[in-house]
């Protein structure tokens, strides 16, 4: 009842669709060079042979395959692989790393088609995929129940439904039933996670472990570290990493209180979404931090700069080297937070806040590695510990990094189970 609602509705709704689709794209939020895309319209022809479909909500998703790619494609040699995201984040990110991981063209990204049935039956039509592998809970109605209509066999990856999510789904468990139920194996993130798979509908439900574990360090341009690293010296410095807002201002305030006992101290802030950079140099600015350099216009932090806004794309791995400090955001402000195994891998001494909710097996993963403060006004005395105590800072590098690299072997199982679908491809 609610699925056949939903289908209508969205159906009928398509001047409203593309009116939003065409003031998405005015604001940068859509890329106008391929919103066909979007509309279930192709860009290039479907190659010949078997199509493995693989698809991901955004960056963080996206970054969960890109480990899985590699053996998938050494499985299969004949097979191709489509990569679909819905943001254009997720489509710089992968347009670098896609090349890399499958040689020879055999990976390439598609905009996955807004969830109207006519642009996702155009979009079946012409890749005609043989295996389709969602990722976490990226679960949109038509997409979903237009995919099992054509008999292709659907799995869900590193699967996550949060108790809030959990609640949700329970009002219309009819509905995540008929979804749930056609995904012929579901790969849970945790036991937990795999216990509401189950109650909402899921038939077959296995727990290998998280998937986010086995992703590579991020990338990094050697170059700019360098020329980065010959800017700050041997300044001391901390990075806010994917910050939200709110979270800037705490960044800026723990650097003031801490410039006293550290007057060269260089606070680095990564903002979750770069498009907020000028805005976050104005606030800053009107609370009184004036010495802020902003990367974004092609600025270095200079000697007398005290924060450096970086603004730009993709270079969460770059600071993650430099700075040996890490807060992770959306933290301290209700989001859920951000992934700590990024900085984890790279044996960085972390910090978060109380909202973790998105990552909570995570948390408790890295629990005596990664410190939870309690709220803004703690930040600086946590920086502070960090900041004076090179043993203590070394530490909680290594435990982080160790706790990152246990739980690698998730690949390993989760091929194991994936063996008979790649087998049972065409052309075999």
């Amino acid at each position: 009842m609610i699925a056949a609602l939903y289908r209508g509705l969205t159906t009928l709704a398509a001047p409203l669709v593309r009116a939003l689709l065409a003031a998405r794209a005015r604001r940068g939020k859509e890329d106008q060079a391929r919103l066909g895309e979007r509309m279930g319209l192709a860009s290039r022809t479907r190659p010949p042979g078997p199509l493995i479909w693989l698809h991901a909500a955004s960056v963080g998703e996206a970054q969960s395959i890109l480990a899985l790619l590699g053996p998938l494609a050494d499985a299969r040699m004949d097979a191709h692989f489509l990569v679909t995201t819905g943001t254009r984040a997720a489509a710089r990110m992968l347009d670098d790393r896609l090349a890399a991981l499958v040689p020879g063209g055999r990976a390439f990204h598609q905009y996955v088609p807004v969830d109207r049935a006519p642009w996702v039956r155009a979009f079946l039509d012409h890749w005609r995929p043989d295996l389709a592998l969602w990722v976490e809970s990226e679960l949109w109605p038509n997409l979903v129940l237009d995919t099992q209509a054509r008999g292709l066999p659907m799995i869900l990856l590193n699967g996550r439904m949060s108790p809030r999510s959990f609640r949700h789904w329970r009002w219309a468990r009819g509905c995540a039933r008929t979804l749930l139920g056609g995904f012929a194996l579901c790969f849970a993130q945790s036991a937990a996670e795999g216990e509401r798979l189950r109650i909402l509908g899921a038939k077959r439900v296995l727990t290998p472990g998280n998937l986010k574990y086995a992703a590579d360090a991020l990338p990094f341009d050697p170059a700019a570290e360098a020329a980065l690293s010959g800017a700050i010296g041997t300044r001391p410095v901390w990075l806010a990493a994917s910050t939200h807002a709110g979270e800037e201002k705490i960044a800026a305030a723990a650097h003031g209180a801490l410039a006293a006992r550290w007057p060269d101290l260089l606070t680095v802030i990564v903002p979750r979404h770069p498009a907020r950079g000028m805005a976050i140099v104005r606030e800053l600015a009107a609370l009184g931090h004036a010495a802020i350099a902003r990367r974004g216009t092609g600025e270095l932090p200079g000697a007398k700069s005290g924060i450096y806004v970086a603004d730009t794309m993709g270079e969460l791995g770059l600071f993650y080297r430099l700075c040996p400090i890490v807060f992770v955001g959306g933290s301290l402000v209700p989001h859920g937070g951000q992934n700590l195994l990024e900085p984890a891998r790279l044996g960085r001494a972390i910090l978060h806040g109380p909202h973790m909710h998105n990552f909570t097996e995570i948390v408790g993963e890295l629990s005596g590695a990664a410190e939870e403060i309690a709220d803004g006004a703690a930040l600086a005395p946590a920086l502070a510990r960090l900041l004076g105590d090179n043993a203590l800072r070394a530490q909680r590098g290594k435990a982080a990094q160790t706790a990152a690299e246990a739980g690698r072997f998730v690949i390993e199982r989760i091929m194991a189970e994936l063996h008979p679908f790649l087998q049972a491809l065409p052309g075999k």
